[in-house]
Order: structure tokens, then sequence, then C-alpha cells
């Protein structure tokens, strides 16, 4: 199919085709699985993601911010309760052994959240590895879920580092410029962490799965995931706030909000996945597995039409 250009009027045709695939793939199902391996993978996801980010700012200063974001998303009592979580997972082994194993868990906990959200988005766009795989795209997996693990402490990083200086710099302004240039920044600190969002989306749909997708095609769909996002973030909020639906379950209500929390979070980024997925349908822009995976499924978009499930693909850039 020959590429063409997005068209605003196809929109709606676009949503409605989206809603029918991702009702399909039973994005609840999969948002539950994530939710459950993100609560085991939390304390080690953070530690890695503080550390590298605390090179420039500290550690405690990193955490301090982490702890804010969370407490802003689904309250201070489930801040509270990661910050527990990440001191006991500080806690030191007394030998060398009883070290490599700490950090040999510390790193397969942090990537089990992310391995297990390839496997769905696999899922979602019908293709899985290859059977003559085995061990070798296990450990493959893991050192891509590592790696972006450290790429979002670098973000991290980045938009501390951003918005620390838009801070500082609006301090200034509110003593020696009008006050709507404070409202300013406003906006352009909110950009900033938009566009950080959306990054990180990118990084999930181009690296993540075992698929081969062109650059303009993800960022289209990591665009209209980041402002489902962010506009779900603040719902949350809302719902979180006023419903508090962790209370009815007394001491275990944090980790509820968390769980709750991941798999709404979840649902957004699969429906950004099937969104891409539809867009790149729509518009010729062709999605392949990868060398190392295989096809899935009969009838769908991603299925070729000469029905070869190991074809030849070709490097997207």
């Amino acid at each position: 199919m020959a590429e063409r250009k997005f068209q605003w009027k196809d929109m709606w045709e676009l949503t409605k085709e989206t809603y029918k695939n991702w009702n399909e793939d039973e994005p609840f199902r999969l948002s539950a699985i994530v939710a459950y391996y993100a609560i085991f993978s939390l304390p080690a996801l953070m530690i890695i993601i503080i550390s590298v980010a605390g090179i420039i700012f500290g550690e405690k200063a990193v955490q301090g911010e982490v702890s804010a974001q969370i407490g802003g998303m689904i309250g201070k009592d489930a801040a509270s309760s990661v910050e527990t979580m990440i001191a006991n997972s500080h806690a030191e082994g007394n030998t060398i052994i009883a070290t490599i194993i700490g950090i040999a868990t510390l790193l397969f906990g942090a990537t089990g959240v992310f391995y297990h959200l390839q496997i769905s988005l696999n899922h979602i766009w019908n293709v899985k590895p290859a059977p003559d795989q085995g061990i070798k795209k296990l450990l493959m997996d893991r050192a891509t879920s590592l790696g972006v693990v450290i790429a979002i402490g670098f973000l991290l990083l980045i938009s501390l580092l951003l918005t620390s200086a838009l801070s500082a710099f609006s301090v200034w302004i509110s003593g020696n410029l009008p006050d709507f240039m404070v409202y300013l920044f406003f906006i352009i600190e909110f950009v900033i962490s938009f566009g950080v969002i959306t990054v990180l989306f990118a990084m999930i749909f181009k690296i993540l799965p075992d698929v081969q997708i062109k650059w303009r095609t993800v960022w289209v769909g990591a665009g209209i995931t980041a402002l489902l996002f962010v506009i779900g973030k603040f719902a949350l909020g809302i719902y979180f706030g006023k419903a508090n639906p962790g209370s009815a379950f007394g001491a275990a209500g944090s980790v509820i909000l968390i769980l709750l929390w991941v798999s709404y979070s979840c649902l957004i980024l699969f429906f950004g996945a099937e969104f891409t997925q539809v867009y790149a349908k729509k518009y010729g822009h062709e999605i392949m597995p990868s060398s190392h995976a295989i096809r899935t499924g009969a009838n769908h978009p991603l299925d070729p039409k000469d029905k070869t499930e190991n074809r030849k693909v070709q490097s997207y850039k």
C-alpha cells in the first residue's frame, strides 16, 4: 500500500477502529498483568532511576521529586509507601555473595515490568518471538528493558535540569519583569514535561515490541498517547482524591492505589499502541516483525498477503 498523508477528517474513523481493536485485545487483562508485576518491580525500578538521575542532583533530591510526583498522582500515603519500599530495598548484605545476589535481583526485578509490558505490546501487534530464540531472546529482552529503565533515569535527569533552570529563572522574572511572563514560563514547563512523556512513549513503542516501525509512525502514536496520558493523569488525580478507592482496603490501600494507577495508565498506553497500529495501516506505514520474531493470528493488519511468517525485514530509520 502506498503511503498517504494524515487527514483530520479521518480522525473519527481512526478512533473507532482503534477502540474496536483495543477492546478485542482484552486491555483490562493485559493491564492487570503489568500492574501485578509493577508492584514487585517498583522498588528496584525506583532505585535505578533515582541512582541515574541522582548523579547530578543527588539521590535525596531526586527521591524527593519522585515522591512528590507520585504523591500528586495517587496521594501522599502511596508516596510514603513507595519511599518505604525504596528504603527497605537499600538494605545492604553482609557478604560479597549477598551483595552480588542483591544486585542481580535488583536488575532482574527492575526489568520485570517492562518485560511483561513488551509481551503485552507484542500481543496487541500480533507478533511473538520465533520458536528457536529460547534463552538468548529472554536475555536480550531483559537487557533491552534495562536500557529503557536507564533511559528513563536520564529523561528524569534532563527534566529536572530544565525545570530547575526554569524555576530559578521565573523567580528572577517575577521580580524584574511583568507578571504575565511567569505564566509563560509555566506553559514552557508544561511543554517540556509533555515532551519528556512523549519521548518516553516513543522509546517504549520503538524499542520494546518485537517489531520494526518507522520513527514518523512512532512519534504520531507517542504524541497521541502522551496527550491521553496527561488528560488521564489529571482525571485520575481527581478520582483518587475524591473517591479514595484504596480506603476500603485498610493497610493495603496504598498498594491497591498503585495497582489501580499502573493498570489505568496501561489502558491508556495500550490504546495508544492500538492507535499507532491503526494509523500505520491507514496511511501505508508498514509495521514489520523484527528479525527474531514472527507474526501471529489471521486477518490482522500485520499479516502479510503472502501469509509468510519469516520474511526478510528492511531497516527502518
